[in-house]
Order: structure tokens, then sequence, then C-alpha cells
């Protein structure tokens, strides 16, 4: 008996894996969302909700200077903004008053550019500019003494309202810092000195993202925060709103169905992105999902259309120089691009471990060859690999995952 499962990859046809039915471990899948007016109706449910605090309008009162926060990528944005502020302008919020600031993506973590945010007529849209330090106010320090800065438009704001997608990340191990206030809404150099911690430091540095995230929060005294839950293929599976504590708690509830539980490790885990397109950081957050699912020294196959080349540090780690005189000597040079490869290449390489890696995408076989890496150079060579393997697991859009293994 033979299971077929479609994996679609961003070409015009999907993968069809064809899978015994004894071999198939587990066909994982984000959740199901919605989108436009439907997105909409579930952030205006979410934020009338009191459960745990006031509801939005119960927050404002006119003549109140409002400031929404939207950090990184936010599924079906334009609903989700129309919403909010329609229940701002309905609780008396002059169009004045309320301005939608948007931080630019932390690129390093693998966060795109987001589209454009569009504001409703007469609500000013201000990007927020990291690189310029007059943009931001001193709010704190932590636990070391240094400095945490916040965007002004948010300290100066009555009231501030934060609105972020609720991402996991494998290669940390745990929620991702993208969607939160601090790096996203500090300085230029608060952003480079998480990423330098990371390649430093490993998973050791997210104890203290999580530290300053908090403080920023807590000197914002923020008690209106919306979390939102991404559905598959950019729709939007929930919306939980409140204190900023409680909201992601039940978002990281909600996002259940990115923690997928499967039975046992697999010989082969096969992944796809949520962009096909995405870059080197969205492939090592892939490849740190199905690194969870396949057993210690099976094989990791990503089906992507990536085009973009490895950078130095990984090529030469690749080619066999130590890791860790890599990360050292990339730190040294205080090249932001440099520290950024050396972080991703330390997280590449503790996840991966002895795991073998194919990949499928829109790169030569030489550069993918060159780099010790496995080459698919036709979606058939995937499709022969998961006929003759003797357990597989499927990972649909892996780089939003945070997989479980029963087993352990």
């Amino acid at each position: 008996m033979v299971t077929c499962v479609e994996l679609p990859y961003g070409a015009p046809e999907p993968l069809i894996l064809e899978v015994g039915e004894d071999a198939l471990v587990a066909d994982c899948r984000g959740p199901a969302g919605v989108a436009g007016a439907a997105a909409g109706g579930l952030v205006l449910a979410a934020v009338d909700d009191a459960a745990d605090g006031l509801a939005l309008a119960a927050q404002v009162v006119p003549g109140d200077r409002v400031a929404i926060a939207v950090g990184g990528i936010v599924p079906q944005a334009e609903a989700v903004l129309a919403a909010v502020c329609d229940r701002l302008l309905a609780a008396g919020i002059e169009p004045g008053d309320l301005t939608i600031s948007a931080a630019p993506p932390l690129e390093v973590l693998g966060e795109p550019q987001p589209a454009s945010v569009v504001a409703p007529s007469g609500v000013a849209r201000t990007p927020f500019v990291p690189a310029d330090d007059v943009q931001t106010s001193y709010v704190a320090a932590d636990a070391a003494g240094r400095p945490i800065h916040l965007a002004r438009t948010l300290v100066d704001a009555d009231v501030v309202v934060s609105v972020g997608a609720w991402n996991w990340d494998a290669s940390l191990g745990a929620e991702s810092p993208t969607g939160e206030l601090w790096p996203a809404f500090s300085r230029q150099a608060c952003r480079q000195r998480l990423v330098r911690d990371l390649a430093l430091r490993g998973r050791r540095a997210v104890a203290d993202w999580r530290a300053c995230n908090g403080e920023a929060i807590w000197q914002l005294g923020m008690t209106a925060s919306l979390r939102l839950v991404p559905g598959g293929r950019g729709t939007l599976a929930a919306a939980c709103f409140g204190l900023p504590n409680a909201a992601a708690h039940r978002a990281r509830r909600a996002a259940a169905a990115w923690r997928p539980m499967v039975p046992g490790r697999a010989a082969l885990t096969i992944a796809s992105l949520a962009d096909p397109a995405g870059g080197l950081p969205a492939v090592l957050r892939a490849v740190a999902a199905a690194a969870r699912t396949t057993s210690p020294g099976g094989t990791i196959c990503v089906a992507s259309r990536l085009a973009e080349a490895p950078a130095v540090i990984f090529a030469r780690w690749r080619e066999g120089a130590p890791l860790e005189g890599l990360v050292r000597e990339a730190v040294a040079t205080g090249d932001q691009a440099l520290i950024g490869d050396a972080f991703r290449t330390r997280f590449f390489a503790r996840c991966l471990g002895g795991r073998r890696l194919v990949l499928l995408s829109d790169l030569d076989e030489t550069t993918v060859e060159d780099l010790e890496i496995g080459h698919a150079a036709t979606p058939e060579v995937v499709e022969r690999l998961a006929h003759r393997a003797e357990s597989v697991v499927v990972l649909h859009e892996a780089d939003c995952m945070l997989p479980r293994v029963a087993a352990d």
C-alpha cells in the first residue's frame, strides 16, 4: 500500500512523494487559517475580548496619543491593521492622534522585508529607522548595565498597542525574537549586539534577549498586545489580545499545530519553506526543524527555490575550517555581514550534526556540491529518495515549525 503526499515548494507542480504506508512516520502541516475580511473578524473578536484585562476600546480615551507598534511580518497585515484602527477610531481617538510605527525586519534572523503597511485614511505611518539614534530614547539598562533604547514614537505615546506574529524558531529551540518589541524597536547597535551574542554564546544568549524584551515592555507600561498566529500559506490562524504575557501564553497554545508531535524519528525528513525563495536563514530554520525528526546519521532534504549562495564563513566551515575559530575571527572584524554569517553557521552546524543534507534549489550543482551538500538536480531525485526510504517525515513550511518526537 502506497501513500501519496503532495508537497508544494514553489515550482509550478508540487512534489509527489510516494511513500509506503508503513514508512510514512508523519505528514505535518501548519494550521489552516483565513484571509481578508475573515482575518479582520478574528482580530475584532480578539480586541473586544476582556477575558484577562480590558478590551482595546476601554484602554483609550479621546485625546490619547496612540502608537501601534508593528513588528516583523504580520499575516494578513492590511485586514489586521484596519480592524485595530477601526476599534481605536470608534473609541474616540482622532486619526491625527493615531500613528502606525513599523520596524524594519531583523534580516539576520530571516525576516524578509514586509510589504508596505497601509494606514487608514488620516492615520500617520512612521517607519522606524534603527540607524537614526535620534529616533530612540533610553529607557533602562540590562543586567550587564548595557543600555536599552526604544523608539521615541512609542515612549512618547500615551498608549502603545503592539502587533506582532507569534513564530517558532527551531534553530533557537524556542519562540522567535521576530515580532517582539526588542530589539526590533531599538537602536541598530542593540540589534547588532543580539546577533553578536548569538554568534559567540549560541542559545545561551536567548535568555538575555527575553530579559531585555521583558524590560522594554515593562518600561512602556504596555497593556495592549495583539499576538497573531500565522496559518499555512500566509493566512491568519488565530489572534490573541490582552496583557503581553497573557496574550503570548494564549498565542503559544494557539500555535500548537506548528509544534506537531511525531511518533518517532525517521531515516529521511523532507521539508519545504513558507517562502520557497526564502534565503539561508529560512533554510537554517527548516534544517533545524527537520533535524528534530531525523535520526542521527539520517538524511534531511530541503525542497526550495533558494537562489542565494552561502557566504564566506559558511563556505569555509563546510570546507573543513574549525568552527569556533571562524566565529571568533568574524566577530573580531566587527563586520556585521560576517558576524551574521558566523551566527547562522554556528547554529546550522549545531542543528545538522552528522546528518546528510540534500538540497533541491535554484543553485547550480557545483555551488551546492562544493559545500559538501547533496544536490537534487530535479524533483524526481527527491521523489525517488522518498520512495526508497524505510521511514519518512514530511514537514510543510518547516521553517515555521518546532516539531516534537513522542519517543523523547
